[in-house]
């Protein structure tokens, strides 16, 4: 597929993601595509990655695992998306509908105003609640600010992963290319980790993961700071100041430019010491605002996201534009 449909296809699959997401009665009948990705990886996970094997040949058969899952995820989508294209330019619309379901403009929004919810209707508690469903840390050990700084991270880092990076790998290779990389991310959300089990059959998804990632981290930050000019209770010379300086200092090679960006862009602090379960992480600060981060913070984030996917919009439709003259 080239731009010329490629980028028409990713202005139609932003549009229907955002006003419809991805039905609750879809998931509960049929499941969702990420969830079918991940049985393959965990089948893959079982079949390949013995623990009696040495650490050489079960980092080997970690490369083999993701070379057989993007195989499989590149032909069927290419497939589908052949199948699609045969019938014209209508074509696009199936299409558009099956790639804005690997898209999620409208579920991250939802998810983490759920947090501000929980924070103004329950107190702490339903906070903390809210906010287990979205980020990995244990609950228990985030005080009010805590929570609220752990719900903007989460809205920052996935704006980057959950759309800006699926929407730019499907503008520029159609169906595979977003269907690659949600292969790819879903790999290392599952088996990318520093454990006994992981380390070494993980390694590829891991470090392909930083790597597919890396466009799109600095394009979110961009979106961000020209977000943030737009929008008078936000900074854009304080989210660029914070991109320039933090985000390389976060421990991962992407995560710190969203992060950076919206930390200055609100005046806060975030990411810095943070518990895992039982394990602290030690990290730099992001951003040099307060760190008493509230539910009004998340709200103000909320509405930087806002403005940051219709800046997305609005650049995916000038390209798609350039390419029909």
């Amino acid at each position: 597929m080239n731009l010329s449909a490629s980028l028409p296809l990713l202005v139609l699959a932003l549009m229907i993601e955002a006003a419809f997401g991805y039905p609750q009665r879809f998931y509960a009948a049929i499941g969702h595509p990420v969830t079918w990705i991940g049985r393959l990886i965990d089948a893959l996970d079982r079949v390949l990655n013995r623990e009696a094997a040495s650490f050489a040949l079960r980092k080997t058969m970690g490369v083999l695992a993701l070379a057989l899952l993007l195989a499989v995820a590149i032909a069927l989508s290419a497939l589908i998306q052949r199948l699609c294209l045969s019938v014209g330019p209508l074509g696009l619309v199936p299409l558009a509908l099956l790639a804005s379901t690997l898209i999620a403009q409208r579920s991250l929004y939802e998810h983490v105003a759920r947090v501000a919810e929980g924070l103004e209707r329950d107190g702490l508690h339903g906070g903390r609640r809210a906010v287990a469903m979205i980020v990995g840390r244990n609950p228990q050990s985030l005080d009010e600010a805590g929570v609220s700084r752990a719900a903007i991270e989460s809205l920052a880092e996935n704006f980057s992963d959950g759309i800006v990076a699926p929407a730019f790998w499907l503008g520029l290779g159609g169906l595979p290319g977003i269907a690659a990389y949600k292969a790819v991310n879903t790999a290392d959300s599952m088996i990318g980790h520093r454990t006994p089990r992981h380390l070494a059959f993980g390694w590829a998804a891991a470090r392909l993961d930083d790597l597919v990632n890396l466009p799109a981290s600095r394009l979110t930050a961009l979106l961000l700071v020209a977000a943030a000019a737009l929008d008078g209770s936000a900074a854009a010379g304080g989210a660029w100041r914070a991109v320039r300086r933090d985000a390389g200092r976060h421990r991962s090679p992407n995560a710190g430019w969203p992060e950076a960006a919206m930390a200055g862009a609100l005046g806060l602090r975030l990411a810095g010491p943070r518990v895992y379960g039982e394990a602290r992480v030690e990290d730099h600060w992001m951003g040099d605002g307060r760190a008493e981060a509230n539910a009004a913070d998340i709200r103000r984030a909320l509405t930087l996201y806002r403005r940051s996917c219709g800046l997305l919009w609005a650049l995916a439709a000038l390209l798609a534009s350039m390419t029909l003259i």
